[in-house]
């Protein structure tokens, strides 16, 4: 009688699941745009028109640590802090309105919170800035509702068709704003508003930035159910949650950001069009894993076209509003014919 003997297969080694693996690059890759963003951050600390060099920071020159903590890092703060929640307040937009081709300066929004602060300054000229940002607020978020009730009404939701009619509705009010801008001799104001410029920047008038910190945040948090939002309203009441709260919840993200940016810096065009296509094309459509993408990516551009404001006519400079606007309508059109390629082939 032969006795079988079963061996049991021993484990050699410990298997680390794929999961863990993709995870730990992921952050490994996180990890590299945040250095590049560090990077860009105190190259922009460095550049300006003042002498601030490293040898004098280290010899203690009291003069050059004063234009640092006064003037350079709060303009390198603010400008990550726009950057980021621009950025991803675009994303967000997108996704409620459910096209790629819109953003806050295209549907309304921003053109919406300049009138904001236009009637606030006209009717209470010594407001605080707080006050004025509020304004701003609830006008944007008025602007947001109109526009995203407009498209609803659309017979067919074509992708063309939204932006379109963003850039309408803010041709319509950015003409009204115009018009009170003039009478009341406001337009240099007007001006300020309208392009993103930070050369202003100083300790004690860019601290509401921080608000928009949290916002960004608050959006990254939301990040499964914008996403689920984004699929329609059906869709979602049948997961269970429940629309109209999320998209009051995006509403009101990207009209505070919007209304604190262009009450603080000025509107940044094209931000909030170009970074989340362009992390949407190398990383995909998962929100939760796009907002902290789409908010290194904002910040990093914001910063090269802070930079490249500061040197491109040195000692002058340039709004960094109008090198984004030259920047972002170049890179919008190599995605778009990036995609028409892809789709041709």
């Amino acid at each position: 009688m032969t006795t079988s003997v079963l061996i049991s297969p021993t484990r050699t080694r410990t298997s680390v699941p794929l999961a863990d693996i993709g995870r730990l690059k992921e952050g490994a890759k996180v990890g590299a745009a945040v250095l590049a963003v560090l990077v860009l951050a105190t190259v922009s600390m460095f550049v300006g028109v003042s002498d601030v060099s490293f040898s004098r920071l280290v010899a203690g020159d009291a003069a050059a640590w004063d234009i640092l903590w006064i003037s350079r890092l709060p303009r390198t703060l603010s400008v990550v802090l726009a950057g980021m929640a621009v950025a991803v307040s675009g994303l967000i937009m997108q996704l409620m309105s459910r096209n790629r081709f819109v953003e806050p300066s295209m549907v309304g929004t921003v053109e919406s919170a300049t009138l904001g602060i236009l009637v606030i300054t006209v009717a209470l000229p010594s407001a605080p800035l707080l006050g004025k940002m509020g304004f701003a607020a609830v006008f944007a978020l008025v602007g947001t509702w109109v526009f995203l009730t407009i498209i609803r009404q659309l017979p067919t939701r074509n992708t063309l068709m939204v932006p379109l009619v963003g850039i309408m509705l803010g041709g319509v009010i950015a003409a009204v704003t115009t018009f009170f801008a003039y009478k009341y001799d406001l337009l240099q104001t007007l001006n300020s508003w309208m392009i993103g410029d930070f050369s202003g920047v100083l300790r004690g008038r860019y601290e509401l930035l921080w608000l928009v910190g949290i916002l960004t945040l608050i959006g990254y948090f939301a990040a499964d159910r914008f996403t689920v939002a984004g699929m329609g309203a059906d869709f979602t009441t049948n997961l269970g949650l429940n629309y109209k709260a999320i998209m009051r919840l995006g509403m009101t993200i990207v009209a505070l950001i919007s209304a604190v940016v262009v009450t603080t810096v000025g509107a940044i065009p094209f931000l909030g069009l170009v970074v989340p296509n362009l992390v949407s094309m190398i990383f995909g459509d998962n929100l939760r894993r796009a907002v902290p993408w789409t908010a290194v990516f904002g910040a990093a551009l914001v910063l090269i076209c802070d930079i490249i404001s500061r040197t491109i006519r040195f000692p002058y400079e340039v709004p960094v509003g109008m090198v984004m606007s030259v920047l972002g309508a170049i890179m919008f059109l190599a995605l778009l014919l990036k995609r028409r390629s892809k789709i041709s082939a």
